[in-house]
């Protein structure tokens, strides 16, 4: 399970890394293995609506195991299937790019979601604030 330590360190490090490419201003989410709330950030001048896209984006890949984008494809591909997932879960699944999971000996031990810019941006900016924490993400 991801501890609190390392939870802020990628939060903040997800700020940090979205300042210096001057991206829009985001919130970002690490929530623990089951879909907890483990930090929740939101940047000056962001939406006060990004926490909860950030969080549905991050609740996504910890409750499927796999990316968010990897929910965004299978949403295009079978359509169906996403909504019934997002229905099951009373919404809080949202397939669209800026989430990944954490991962530590080939376990998943939680998820970092941002919201703000582009979808892709904000993955990102996920990634490389995972890996400079010293975990890996699918």
């Amino acid at each position: 399970m991801i501890n609190l330590e390392k939870a802020l360190s990628i939060a903040n490090d997800c700020i940090s890394i979205a300042r210096s490419s001057d991206a829009k201003p985001i919130a970002v989410v690490v929530l623990d293995k089951h879909g907890n709330t483990v930090v929740s950030l939101k940047e000056d001048n962001a939406s006060f609506f990004r926490i909860k896209v950030a969080k549905g984006k991050a609740w996504g890949c910890v409750a499927m195991g796999e990316s968010s984008r990897g929910l965004a494809e299978k949403a295009k591909n079978n359509p169906a299937f996403v909504n019934g997932l997002t229905v099951t879960s009373k919404g809080r699944i949202l397939p669209n790019p800026g989430a990944i999971p954490i991962i530590e000996n080939n376990e998943i031990i939680g998820s970092v979601g941002i919201s703000g810019d582009k979808g892709e941006n904000d993955e990102k900016i996920c990634i490389e604030a995972v890996k400079k924490n010293g975990f890996e993400t699918n």
